[in-house]
């Protein structure tokens, strides 16, 4: 197989409600979208789903265009490969931009499995028809305004709900919540905001108290000791998010027990091959793991659908309908939730017809390789 045009487009889709983390506010989604054509015409579509500032983590939308269109594409333009696997290794030397390379990596494992004449979970190696989802929640400017946020999504059949927290919106925040909806599966997130220091293991033993599924990422990111020394105080398990990026961290997590639950991002993790490993590595250590999301558009959404399908997903995945976070999404059909259950796509790579008139036309940003020079100066 070879590649013989790549098209990126950096797209901005509005938010349907704004949404705030630890670290900011947002209101609108924009994200980069890669088209791979091989010599046959053949079409597969990725998502680059790099945030577009610097708070979850280094890499920004700017950043992944220009390591994309100077680095990424002279590498995969004209590549000859038979899996995805061995294009991902034609990227292996660049180090970091996971973001980047996970849109490449989507995009050859879509285009593979339309090839073989598969969905991209059976590519993947799933084995579930159907996936549960779960919804995240941001930071709210009252309680009241977020407890309306929780009854819109538990009246919409969703019976998980993930609350963002940070230091001064934690302990009131989800004694609302359980209080109000003592049913719902609920976990928290802190997006690594609280220091590792005895204030912050004082909250975060209250919160043991509430039945949490899961506290996802309480200290910073390379922080694996403080987060083995708070699993030691707590009953409920720690999940590692922003922490794992290869497969060698995970390892770290294992062998410290700094976490007890696995966050896979398929784009933090650099692509749906690492993201498998990670998967199947966990699995192996008796580790239950979930996808987690980046707000992706249809394109990232199907892909998180198809790895969630994997057996080892234990508990519900960042895969709720489109239609939770916009209005219109470039996938048909969009992708839905029935009572927190989703499809998984059985129709060839990811399942969706995308709408290429549509992002040709509202693209902020194109990227043609046909029209482009191509820079041999980035591959030395």
């Amino acid at each position: 197989m070879r590649i013989e045009r790549i098209r990126l487009f950096a797209l901005r889709l509005p938010l349907q409600h704004s949404f705030e983390t630890s670290s900011h506010r947002k209101t609108g989604i924009e994200h980069i979208l890669v088209e791979l054509t091989d010599a046959d015409g053949a079409v597969g579509w990725g998502e680059i789903a790099s945030p577009s500032d610097p708070f979850f983590c280094a890499e920004t939308t700017d950043t992944a265009w220009h390591l994309a269109t100077t680095y990424l594409v002279p590498r995969v333009l004209g590549a000859e490969w038979e899996r995805p696997e061995e294009l991902e290794t034609s990227w292996a030397k660049i180090r970091g931009h996971e973001f980047a390379k996970a849109g490449f990596s989507g995009a050859a494992w879509d285009l593979w499995a339309k090839r073989a004449g598969i969905s991209l979970s059976a590519a993947l190696g799933g084995t579930r028809a159907e996936v549960v989802a779960g919804v995240s929640l941001g930071i709210e400017d009252s309680i009241e305004a977020l407890l309306v946020q929780v009854a819109r999504q538990v009246d919409a059949g969703y019976g998980r709900v993930k609350l963002k927290i940070a230091p001064g919106w934690d302990l009131a925040a989800v004694e609302a919540v359980r209080g109000s909806f003592p049913e719902v599966e609920l976990h928290v997130d802190a997006n690594g905001a609280y220091p590792s220091t005895e204030d912050s293991l004082t909250m975060f033993r209250a919160l043991d108290g509430f039945g949490l599924t899961m506290i996802e990422q309480p200290f910073a990111v390379r922080d694996f000791v403080g987060h083995a020394a708070l699993q030691q105080h707590l009953d409920t398990p720690i999940c590692l998010d922003e922490s794992i990026v290869t497969v060698h961290d995970l390892d770290t997590m294992l062998r410290l027990d700094a976490g007890r639950v696995l966050n896979i991002k398929v784009s933090r993790m650099g692509g749906l091959t690492e993201a498998r490993r990670a998967h199947d590595l966990a699995e192996r250590a008796g580790v239950p793991v979930w996808c987690g999301g980046m707000h992706e558009f249809g394109i990232g959404r199907a892909a998180n659908l198809a790895i969630s399908s994997l057996p080892n997903f234990s508990f519900p995945s960042d895969v709720s309908g489109s239609e939770k976070y916009y209005a219109r999404d470039i996938v048909s059909p969009p992708i839905t939730a029935v009572n927190s259950v989703v499809t998984v796509p059985t129709g060839p790579g990811i399942g969706h017809e995308v709408d290429v008139e549509r992002i040709s036309r509202d693209a902020a940003r194109v990227f043609d390789s046909a029209e482009s020079r191509r820079p041999e100066e980035a591959l030395r």
